[in-house]
């Protein structure tokens, strides 16, 4: 149905980067019992362009989504009151569809 769950901090980082591992974050995710999950971060540049990091976070996400049958639905990044999804400005959901 599409409703949310909850919420969860995975970590906290610096101005310039954080550490954020696929477990860490499908851990949460089993522990809530979501069938579906949508992640998201914030920039603190304000810039919500992807970083290559951004990318390959993504592309193992969605490799652990395929694997747990939990569908990845979008990973956004947030920044200076803008966003970015990455769903629709990338072609990583045509590279590891989804079962949704």
């Amino acid at each position: 149905k599409h409703r949310l769950l909850g919420t969860q901090v995975i970590t906290i980082g610096t101005a310039t980067e954080t550490i954020a591992h696929p477990r860490d974050i499908f851990r949460e995710v089993l522990k809530s019992g979501a069938t579906r999950v949508i992640i998201a971060h914030n920039h603190p540049s304000g810039n919500v362009e992807p970083s290559s990091e951004d990318i390959n976070l993504t592309r193992q996400l969605l490799q652990g989504a395929q694997f747990l049958s939990i569908p990845l639905l979008d990973h956004i990044i947030l920044g200076n009151g803008n966003y970015l999804s990455l769903r629709t400005t990338t072609s990583l959901w045509e590279e590891h569809p989804q079962n949704e």
